[in-house]
């Protein structure tokens, strides 16, 4: 880390990763819920995407505050808060399907699998993407 008063080094600032942020962040929470809606549909639930959306959404939270917390300079406990998160995100999504959705269909334990993995996925490219 450098120091704001240090003139020996510049600041640059990559409006590309704002881009990137806003695609995948956006992209991920439209699709991801869109293609659960459908499958569970197809599978005989009576799902809401709205529902659906509101969910994502609402699991995608907990990244703010934790976005501040990997501003720390330790490798270790960036890669330990970002899998907490990963898991507490997983976990809000995964025990919602499974609350009020799988339950009106079969047991479907692949698609709260394929939920849990997908939210995991989504921390780790967080952290490797915008905390290298």
């Amino acid at each position: 880390m450098h120091k704001r008063s240090e003139t020996s080094t510049s600041w640059t600032f990559d409006v590309s990763y704002v881009n990137v942020a806003a695609s995948s962040l956006y992209g991920y929470s439209l699709i991801v819920p869109l293609g659960f809606y459908f499958l569970l549909q197809y599978l005989g639930s009576n799902a809401s995407l709205i529902q659906f959306w509101c969910l994502w959404g609402y699991s995608l939270f907990i990244y703010i505050p934790t976005s501040f917390f990997l501003m720390i300079p330790v490798e270790f406990l960036k890669w330990l808060i970002i899998l907490v998160t990963g898991g507490v995100s997983a976990a809000f999504v995964a025990l919602n399907l499974k609350n009020r959705h799988i339950q009106q269909t079969n047991d479907l334990s692949l698609v709260l699998l394929a939920a849990f993995v997908l939210q995991m996925g989504l921390a780790i490219f967080i952290k490797m993407w915008f905390f290298p």
